[in-house]
């Protein structure tokens, strides 16, 4: 049985973006972020990634322009009980390892950044991750600097480590990202 195709939707009603997978057509190549490596995953890498079946890619379409905004990836992951704040590893399951979702990429292209579609993005990731079908304990990130790291913390995710660019948000029902 096959999974309900995931349609396009507007982050919020009268959104100037739409949030959809990557179609395998698209031409990637006009995207910028100004991080080479989000940049160069995204032009060289993601479309092998997606037809691999190694993750999901879902893209922010500007809705007047047509560009493509941002982006931002999905992918079955799992973490070490161990790994996880002894407080929230307490009601865990005896396990060595808990399902989760990666939030591997996240890149908002330069024209569009200062107009929070990082944060929409990220909303709509947590919903799209807490939605699915198979379950999981938390939406994961690996920050790529100290300034990433702080925009996550921004809404709600907590360090799976002191010290450690990892973190989390519980997929749990009534938590979610927080509002800024």
């Amino acid at each position: 049985m096959s999974a309900p195709p995931q349609e396009e939707h507007a982050i919020e009603p009268e959104a100037p973006y739409r949030v959809e997978r990557l179609p395998r057509d698209l031409d990637r190549k006009q995207f910028a972020c100004g991080r080479d490596p989000l940049d160069t995953y995204f032009h060289q890498q993601v479309g092998q990634d997606v037809d691999r079946g190694y993750c999901a890619c879902f893209i922010a379409i500007h809705v007047e322009s047509g560009q493509i905004a941002g982006y931002y990836t999905l992918a079955p992951y799992s973490v070490a009980v161990n790994e996880v704040p002894l407080s929230l590893a307490r009601r865990l399951p005896r396990y060595n390892s808990v399902p989760c979702v990666l939030m591997g990429r996240l890149a908002v292209a330069t024209d569009h950044k200062g107009q929070g579609l990082g944060a929409a993005l990220l909303v709509d990731a947590w919903g799209r991750a807490r939605g699915n079908e198979i379950g999981g304990f938390a939406l994961i990130v690996d920050a790529k600097d100290e300034e990433a790291k702080v925009f996550y913390e921004r809404y709600g995710f907590c360090q799976c480590e002191p010290g450690s660019l990892r973190l989390f948000l519980s997929l749990r029902k009534g938590t979610g990202p927080a509002k800024t």
